[in-house]
C-alpha cells in the first residue's frame, strides 16, 4: 500500500512540474486531489487493513495531499508570474491616472431643471412615444386638413402608412402639443402637466434650427384660468431657470391649436439685447409659443369648452439651452463632439 502511495506520489509531482498554464493546473488539481483521484481511491481500500497499517497509511496518504497542495500553490504563483509583460515590479506609490467622469448633457439638465421647477408649482411630468399619428398631431388639433404642416416637406411619415388616415397614419412627432389630448382623455380634467421629449421636422439647419430637437410642453387645464396666470407661469419658469429676472414679451401669433395665441420671446442673452446671427441681430428670441387652448383641442378630448379652458407654453428647450450658456450654434449640442460638450460638466 506505502509503494502505491509513493508512486503516486512520484508520479503526481513530474504532473505538476511539466504544467505550463493555469488551465492545465486545474486539471491536474483535479486529477491528484478530487474524489475519483488515485489518492482516494487508495483511502477507500484501506478498510481491509489492519489497524496499525491504517494509521500508517493514513498519515503517509495526509502527507501526500498536502505535498500535493503546496506544490500546486506554487506552481500557480509561478505560472502568473511568468505571465507578467513588466521587465521590474510596479511602484504602487505611483499616482494613477485619473479616470474620466461622465456627465449629463446640457440639454438634459435643462429638461431636469425645467421638471424640478414645474413640480415645485404642482404640475405632474408626462412622457409618450416618439411615434404620433395623423389623428394626435393633427387632427385632435385643429389643423385643417390642407395645412402645409401636413405634409412630407415637414413631417416625417413612416414609411407605408402615408396613405392611410387618422390613427393608421403614423409620423415621427412633429411636436409635442399632440400628447395633451392624450393625456386629457386618459386623466380628464383638471390637468396641470408637462411633457418634455424630441420632435423631428424636415426642415433645412442653421444656427437655431435643427431636423432633431427638444421641446418642453407645459399645460394648464382649469375652470375659470386667466391670460394673466399663463404670464405669470411664464415669468416664474424663466428666473427659475436663470436665476435672475428675464425680460420678456408677447407677440400675436397663430396656431390652430390656441386661441388666442401668442409667440413669447425673451430677451437675448447671447447679445444682451444688442443683436446676434442667434436673434436675427434684433435682440429678442423666440423660446415659446403658446396662448388660450382652443375649443376644439377640448373638444377632441372630450371636454366641454363652455366648462373648462386653458393654457398652453410650448419652449424650445434647445434654444433655452443657448441663452443658459451663451453658445450661437444650436448645432454644436448634437454634433457628439465631446470637446465642445466636455465645458459643461
Amino acid at each position: 500500500m506505502k509503494e502505491k502511495l509513493e508512486q503516486i506520489k512520484a508520479k503526481g509531482l513530474e504532473q505538476i512540474k511539466n504544467v505550463k498554464t493555469i488551465a492545465e493546473l486545474e486539471e491536474v488539481r483535479k486529477e491528484l486531489t478530487g474524489k475519483k483521484s488515485e489518492l482516494s481511491e487508495v483511502l477507500k481500500s484501506m478498510k481491509d487493513l489492519s489497524p496499525e497499517e491504517k494509521k500508517s497509511t493514513g498519515m503517509l496518504a495526509t502527507e501526500i495531499k498536502k505535498s500535493f497542495e503546496n506544490t500546486l500553490q506554487l506552481k500557480e504563483e509561478e505560472i502568473i508570474d511568468s505571465m507578467s509583460v513588466l521587465d521590474e515590479p510596479i511602484d504602487l506609490t505611483l499616482p494613477g491616472k485619473k479616470v474620466a467622469g461622465g456627465a449629463l448633457h446640457p440639454i438634459t439638465q435643462m429638461k431636469y431643471d425645467l421638471n424640478d421647477a414645474f413640480l415645485s408649482l404642482g404640475f405632474e411630468v408626462y412622457s409618450e412615444d416618439d411615434i404620433s399619428s395623423e389623428k394626435y398631431a393633427f387632427d385632435n388639433l385643429n389643423f385643417a386638413k390642407n395645412h402645409p404642416a401636413r405634409q412630407s416637406m415637414d413631417t416625417y411619415w413612416i414609411e407605408g402608412t402615408e396613405e392611410k388616415e387618422g390613427t393608421d397614419r403614423l409620423c415621427l412627432r412633429p411636436h409635442l402639443t399632440g400628447g395633451s389630448v392624450r393625456y386629457l382623455l386618459k386623466h380628464g380634467a383638471p390637468a396641470r402637466f408637462v411633457y418634455p421629449g424630441e420632435v423631428y421636422r424636415n426642415e433645412t439647419t442653421d444656427a437655431r434650427h435643427e431636423r432633431a430637437f427638444f421641446q418642453y410642453e407645459a399645460l394648464i387645464v382649469d375652470k375659470n384660468i386667466s391670460f394673466s396666470s399663463g404670464i405669470v407661469m411664464i415669468q416664474t419658469i424663466l428666473e427659475k431657470v436663470f436665476g435672475r429676472k428675464i425680460k420678456t414679451r408677447m407677440r400675436e401669433g397663430f396656431f390652430p391649436f390656441t386661441e388666442p395665441g401668442y409667440e413669447i420671446d425673451m430677451e437675448c442673452l447671447v447679445c444682451g439685447g444688442k443683436g446676434c446671427k442667434v436673434c436675427n441681430h434684433n435682440g429678442w428670441i423666440e423660446v415659446m409659443p403658446g396662448g388660450v387652448i382652443h375649443p376644439n383641442v377640448l373638444k377632441s378630448a372630450n371636454l366641454d369648452p363652455e366648462v373648462w379652458t386653458g393654457f398652453y407654453i410650448n419652449i424650445g428647450l434647445d434654444r433655452l439651452v443657448m441663452m443658459r450658456y451663451g453658445v450661437d450654434d444650436v448645432r454644436l449640442f448634437h454634433s457628439g463632439d465631446l470637446r465642445f460638450l466636455k465645458q459643461f460638466k
